[in-house]
């Protein structure tokens, strides 16, 4: 079985509920331990009882180290802060020999445990970037992404995590400082600096607006989208697609970031996502208990809820800034 661990707040629910039920369709054998970042997602989630699921509040998780830098730094700073902190409390706790972390805003397309069976013996996995050149922030953001890191309980795994829990705890900041960026920045020469690293070599891990013009996708029935890497020539399954920039703006519409996108991509991997939020979103505001409170924190305000009741059977089509009907009807 593979344990999962990741945080998210109010603002993020629907994006981790959309992430946690894409593993549960695609992962047979899974746990994920889910750090609630405020009192509505951590009720919400308890609420629910999810299958395979903890739920660990901020009350249980936070200690005196992160309470003291929690002040000086923002929102964004302090989710960077405390990713490592999550990792190892799930693995100290719940006596976990391994643990993989998963940011709230990727989704699955198929079964994670092929990445994480590419570590073989190694300790650490992490994820490449792999930037298309035009978009190439490796220098400022990092070589790697946060987004997919597996550590395992042997002396190399936790001696990787304990520095960089250290490191982010005493810098941790949402601009490039010394060779420093957020908690990413850090990752650049672990594959020199430590052993037993391994760089995930399967390219359907770690899909991304960043890095998505390399290739070229199709769909398939039994074996879901399928990408080629245009350079090689190399095939691929699409294993998860990082959703970052994906946002809601005001009632009606969303933005996708500044990232060319073709139309192939917007159909097979951003349609399924929106619906899918949609949907979830629709099911919050269903609950009399948690409506008018995540009315509040939502990005879909309530004006536009009992559109989305009518819509979130339909499809979409265009995604750049057009209204969400829009997007559906296409």
């Amino acid at each position: 079985m593979h344990n999962f661990c990741t945080l998210f707040d109010s603002y993020y629910l629907s994006r981790g509920v959309a992430m946690y039920e894409s593993l549960r369709r695609h992962c047979p054998e899974f746990h994920l331990y889910i750090f609630a970042f405020d009192d509505l997602s951590k009720d919400y989630l308890l609420k629910q009882n999810f299958p395979s699921v903890t739920v660990i509040s901020l009350a249980e998780f936070e200690n005196p180290q992160l309470l003291k830098v929690k002040s000086g730094r923002n929102k964004a700073e302090y989710c960077w802060t405390c990713t490592p902190q999550v990792i190892k409390f799930a693995m100290d706790n719940y006596s976990l020999p391994s643990c993989t972390y998963l940011d709230a805003d990727i989704y699955f397309f198929a079964d994670p445990g092929q990445l994480i069976d590419e570590m073989g013996d190694r300790s650490v996995l992490i994820t490449e970037h792999r930037y298309t050149a035009e978009y190439d922030q490796s220098a400022t953001s990092g070589i790697y992404c946060v987004q997919f890191m597996t550590f395992r309980g042997t002396e190399e795994g936790i001696r990787v995590l304990n520095w960089w829990l250290e490191a982010c705890l005493e810098w941790c900041f949402a601009r490039y400082e010394d060779g420093r960026f957020g908690d990413q920045k850090y990752l650049d020469d672990w594959p020199q600096s430590f052993a037993g690293v391994h760089e995930l070599r399967h390219l359907g891990g770690g899909v991304a607006p960043w890095n998505v013009q390399q290739y070229d996708f199709t769909y398939e029935d039994r074996s879901g989208i399928l990408a080629t890497e245009r350079s090689s020539a190399k095939g691929f399954g699409v294993v998860f697609y990082h959703f970052q920039n994906f946002k809601f703006v005001g009632s009606a519409h969303v933005e996708l970031g500044y990232y060319k996108l073709s139309n192939i991509v917007k159909k097979l991997i951003y349609k399924p996502y929106l619906a899918h939020l949609l949907s979830i979103e629709v099911d919050i505001r269903s609950d009399a208990e948690f409506s008018a409170s995540i009315n509040s924190v939502s990005p879909i305000k309530m004006d536009f809820f009992w559109r989305l009741k009518l819509l979130r059977r339909r499809v979409l089509g265009y995604m750049n800034f057009h209204a969400i009907e829009q997007l559906l009807r296409y």
